[in-house]
C-alpha cells in the first residue's frame, strides 16, 4: 500500500491549542494532553471568577458606603440608607453610591438627609 499523507487538521487544531497556553509555563504550555487539561482548568476558573468579581465588588461598594454613612455622626447605617431610598424610588445603584461616597461625601449627606426628611 502507499502512503498516504495525512492532512493538516490535526495540526491546525493542535498550533491553536497551543496558542491559548503560550503563556502557561514548563510542560502546560508545550505537551498536547497537558495543554488541553490546563486549558479546560483556565475556562472553569475563569467562569467560576467572573462571578466572584461581581460578588467582591458588590461588598466592597457596599463597605465604602457604610463607612461614609457611619463616618457622618447621625445614627446612620447603609441598610436604613438603602431601604429609604428604595421607599423614596431613588434608583441609585451602589456602584453610583460608592463613588458619590468617595469623591463627594457632602453630597451624599445631602442624599442621606434628604430621605431622612
Amino acid at each position: 500500500m502507499t502512503r498516504i499523507r495525512r492532512g493538516y487538521i490535526a495540526r491546525r487544531r493542535r498550533t491553536k491549542i497551543r496558542l491559548f497556553a503560550s503563556s502557561f509555563r514548563g510542560a502546560h504550555s508545550r505537551l498536547t494532553r497537558t495543554i488541553i487539561q490546563q486549558k479546560i482548568r483556565a475556562l472553569i476558573s475563569a467562569h467560576r471568577d467572573r462571578d466572584r468579581q461581581k460578588r467582591n465588588f458588590r461588598r466592597l461598594w457596599i463597605t465604602r458606603i457604610n463607612a461614609v454613612i457611619r463616618e457622618n455622626g447621625v445614627s446612620h447605617s447603609y441598610s436604613k440608607l438603602i431601604n429609604n431610598l428604595y421607599k423614596r424610588q431613588l434608583l441609585l445603584n451602589r456602584k453610583i453610591l460608592a463613588q458619590i461616597a468617595i469623591l463627594n461625601k457632602n453630597c451624599l449627606y445631602m442624599i442621606s438627609n434628604d430621605i431622612l426628611k
